[in-house]
Parts: structure tokens; sequence; C-alpha cells
């Protein structure tokens, strides 16, 4: 099933049982987030904040929706499907258009476009009216009236934390959707917290060039799938808003801004619309990131509010980040099953893959094999790192093909027993995410890739490698058979 808006969803998570409205009075500033970290660590439900208070005991004029995605069977069924596993099967000829060869001539972009003919129904299409423009304020346009969270005790403000961020590059004219956190300063002003390497950085890296201010609209409580896209590393040359008309099987309708020049998912519940100025920097931070630590303070751009926009009743739709497992975690693991065909145009040897929470994505990578020649391990590892933001890898374990990846207490069993230090450790120097902290110089230091294969004389290991203790599988038909039999 595919969500027209963020009030399907809600309705259809609370009619399957995984959605409580929460009445009790609660504080934006740190009291949702404890309740909330602790119900996305049991696999809790979805929540829904119906009396948020700020620090003054005031009442917001709007609930809170959090924990939406905090689920492997939520996340899926955002996406319209019941398992993360369907994903690449319903973007299947999408992600065929993303790994193959970039048209060279005419003709390949006729066949790159008649590729594409299964998806004409799902450009995104502007409509007139919409029901995010159902309340319009400018002049008196004020973030205060939103309940920004204040997730943990040392941040440096409350952060609107599940934003869908949107900006045109001034050279090109190509849109980026992606998710920065921003930081409320005051009513009129937020930090833009865009990291060196993201798509909406480098629109305002074009716009300092040019010495022009960069429009930004920012879209708060979109249907699902729209927002996982925005949330998604999709290639520059993919539009998320595309990616989202895919998985709902349907055009994703959008609105032109009321002060600036660029459109949004009609069907949000709100709309910030401002601007960001060339050269202009503003201390942001500290945050408590999804790594499980702050990130530190630094100088980022700053968001000017022009406009508000918003349904007569809106949702506030937030997430908390901090240490993991968080709801940011399953958009990550939806991610993670998307991208692994990809993975295998490149190195078809690879199985399976899993990014861990523990790991906070970019700092363990699992990955099982087919092996068939020595280093191939190693020629892996070396494959990943030079995969777009796999760059940022810091750990790559590489195990056989039979090893259950999803059981971290496999992967631990066959790690702790597989691995010679000496033989199979490999460290090598690269580019780190920019929330790394442990390494010396900002964004740049050491990297591990583990060899966790089993060995045989083609690898330099002459001894003999000891056979897995299974149980015969007669004797575990026959137990199977008889299991009722024991009483236990």
């Amino acid at each position: 099933m595919a969500y027209r808006d963020l009030r399907e969803y809600v309705a259809a998570l609370e009619q399957r049982g995984q959605l409580r409205r929460v009445l009790a009075p609660v504080g934006a500033h740190l009291e949702i987030t404890e309740i909330v970290d602790r119900v996305v660590k049991r696999g809790g439900p979805a929540l829904l904040f119906e009396n948020v208070h700020d620090p003054d005991g005031r009442r917001y004029p709007m609930p809170v929706l959090i924990n939406a995605f905090g689920t492997e069977r939520r996340m899926a069924w955002a996406l319209g499907l019941e398992s993360l596993d369907e994903l690449p099967r319903k973007l299947g000829p999408l992600l065929d258009l993303i790994r193959g060869p970039l048209p060279a001539s005419l003709g390949d972009k006729v066949r790159a476009l008649w590729d594409l003919r299964p998806y004409a129904s799902a450009v995104p299409k502007l409509v007139g009216r919409a029901p995010c423009q159902e309340v319009v304020l400018t002049d008196d346009a004020s973030l205060d009236s939103l309940p920004v969270l204040k997730c943990w005790p040392e941040d440096g403000g409350p952060f609107i934390t599940l934003p869908l961020v949107v900006s045109r590059d001034p050279a090109t004219g190509r849109r980026n959707v992606g998710m920065y956190r921003m930081q409320v300063y005051d009513g009129r002003t937020t930090g833009m917290h865009w990291h060196r390497h993201k798509g909406g950085a480098g629109h305002y890296r074009e716009g300092e060039r040019q010495d022009k201010r960069l429009e930004v609209a920012v879209a708060i409580g979109a249907d699902p799938a729209t927002v996982y896209s925005a949330s998604c590393p999709l290639p520059p040359n993919i539009d998320e808003f595309l990616v989202a008309g895919i998985l709902n099987g349907r055009p994703l309708e959008l609105v032109k801004c009321k002060t600036v020049d660029l459109e949004v998912p009609a069907n949000s519940e709100i709309v910030l619309e401002g601007y960001v100025d060339p050269h202009e920097r503003r201390r942001e931070g500290p945050f408590g990131d999804h790594t499980g630590y702050y990130s530190l303070a630094d100088d980022y751009p700053v968001f000017h509010l022009t406009a508000l926009t918003h349904r007569r009743d809106p949702i506030y739709a937030a997430t908390v980040v901090g240490r993991p497992p968080q709801e940011d975690y399953f958009l990550g693991k939806a991610t993670e099953r998307l991208f692994l065909p990809l993975i295998q145009i490149v190195l078809p040897e690879v199985v399976d893959i899993n990014m861990p929470a523990e790991g906070v994505f970019h700092n363990l990578v699992l990955v099982s094999i087919r092996k068939e020649h020595p280093g191939q391990a190693h020629k892996v590892m070396y494959g990943l790192w030079g995969m777009g933001q796999m760059m940022f890898a810091k750990h790559i374990v590489v195990l056989d093909a039979d090893v259950n990846l999803q059981d971290l207490s496999e992967v631990a069993w066959r790690v702790t027993n597989n691995v010679d230090a000496r033989r199979d450790l490999t460290i090598v120097d690269g580019p780190l995410d920019v929330l790394d902290h442990s390494s010396p110089l900002p964004v740049f230091g050491g990297k591990l890739g583990i060899d966790a294969t089993r060995k045989g004389p083609a690898d330099g290991h002459h001894r003999e490698w000891p056979a897995d203790i299974l149980m015969s599988p007669d004797v575990r038909a026959l137990v199977d058979r008889r299991w009722s039999e024991y009483g236990i």
C-alpha cells in the first residue's frame, strides 16, 4: 500500500496496532527524547504526542509524531512493502539505469528514456492548490509555533531533525532533496548542517562562487516514501521526488512555494521557505548525534525564514538520534538493502552485506563473499572503499558466503576464531565521515579491513582447517518429528 500523505500512514499504523497516542502533557525539551529512547530500544510503536509543551509550560498548537519508522517492519510498510528485501525489485529498472553506462550518443539517450518508460507515470507533477498551503504566514511567520525538540542536555539548542531540505544548483538548475538537521536560533533563523560531501552543500558552494543567495525550502511531514527518498544517498542525477513517485506508484504532487522559486510536496504538513546567504556562517551545535556522541560545535550556513505554510491542523514530524539503535538505523537499513544489487554489479562475489546499528552505518561493514582465490577479501575491501559514500567505512569485515551476516553472534564467533592478526588485518588511510572523532585529523584517518574467511594453502595456511560442528541432518529430522514427545 502507498500513502498519499503522512496522516494516511498514521491511520494505517494505528489500525495495525503500531501507534500509540500520548495524551499526557510532555515537554519538547528532553522529555520526549527520554520516552522515545526507551520505546525504540524495545521495538515499541510509533508515538503521537498530542499535548506537547515548551519549557515555560505553554502548549504547542500541534502534535508531534515520532518513531514512525522505528522497526524494520514499519520501515517496510512505509515503502509499501512487507519486507525491505523487496525494495530492489520494486526499484529494479531504475537501479539498472543507475548502474548502466552513461549515454554516449543520441541513440543511447533514447534507449535510456525507453528503459525509463515504466516510470513515466511517476514523474512529479505540479498542482495549483495544496494542503500544505492552507495557512500561509510571511511577515508574521515564526518558528516559535513549532514543537521543535531539544533532544539531549548538551545540545546547542532545539533542532529540526526530520526535514526535507530542497535546493537547486545555481549552475545547472538540478534539484536536490536531502535531510540535514537545522538548529533553531530564533523565530526566523536556523543553522543548515550541510556536510561538505552532501548535495545541498555543493549547491551552497556554487552560490558562494556566484555570490548569490541560495533559495531553500524545507518540508516537514511528507508521505513516508518521500521522507525515505530524502534520506537516501542517491546519485546526483537521480531526482528524489521521482524515486518517491516510483515507490508510491503514482506521481508525487508538488506545489510552488510562495516566496521562493522551488517546489515542495503538496501534501506536506509544514513548509519553511527561505534562503541561505553566501559566506554567512554561525556557530552550530553541539548535537547528540547518531554515533552516540555529541558532534562538536562548528560554523555552518544560516537559513533565513521568509514564509511558513502549513495545513490547518498540522502534525510535526520528528526523530531522535543518539546511541543506536534509533529510528534512523531503520532508514539506513532500507538503503543497505537497496544498494546491495549495485554493489554486486561491481563485486559479483558479494553475497550479502550488513551495517549493524552498533556501527552507526559508516563504522562497521560486514560483507560475505563466495571466495574463489587468495586475496579476494582484500579486493572486496578496496572495492567497497572506492564506492561513493562507502569510502567512509571505518572497519570492513569479510566473511564466507555461508555466514549469516544478520546474526551478529555468528559473525563474532567466526571473526574471533578465523582471524590471525598478523596475516588478516589490513590498515589503510582514507576519507572518514565528518562525525568521526577518533582520528587526529578531521575527515581523514586510518581504516581497518579484516579477512575473516577460511584459509587454505593458497593463502599460505598449510595447516588443516577444521570443519564446523554440525549435527547429522537425519538426527535433526528425527528430533524435529519427535519433539512433542520429549515434553520439553
